[in-house]
């Protein structure tokens, strides 16, 4: 499987484990140092943040919502050996209304594959 297969799978992993909204299984999908920036700006770093956070999103003001890919397939490039750019335009959909963003991803090799090591959500202007 190439590179860019595996992260496109990666990507996938990460709308499923929303969709199911399974924090742990998000959170596995990041490194144990990674930054994830969410759309208001917040900056969370580590797994275990990423995981309490989004537990309580699933649990709370989220719950039920589901993510999507729009737009295409993402933008995915090399950066260097085992660094991996993905640029993907999706959203999510709570209670009916669709809120779409871009994300920017990086994805580095680790002995356990493929983890996301950056995150950064921009929502889209109306």
């Amino acid at each position: 499987m190439s590179d860019h297969e595996e992260i496109t799978g990666l990507l996938a992993r990460l709308a499923e484990a929303w969709n199911a909204g399974d924090a742990t299984a998000y959170a596995a999908l990041f490194t144990g140092d990674a930054d994830y920036i969410s759309f208001d700006g917040r900056h969370g770093k580590g797994r275990q943040i990423i995981e309490s956070v989004h537990r309580r999103l699933f649990d709370g003001p989220l719950k039920g919502s589901t993510m999507a890919a729009g737009g295409g397939e993402a933008a995915i490039r090399p950066l260097a050996d085992g660094a991996m750019l993905a640029i993907s335009v999706g959203g999510t959909t709570l209670a009916g209304d669709f809120r779409t963003s871009i994300v920017s991803l990086t994805a580095v090799r680790t002995p356990e594959g493929w983890r996301f090591a950056s995150f950064q959500n921009t929502r889209v202007a109306s």
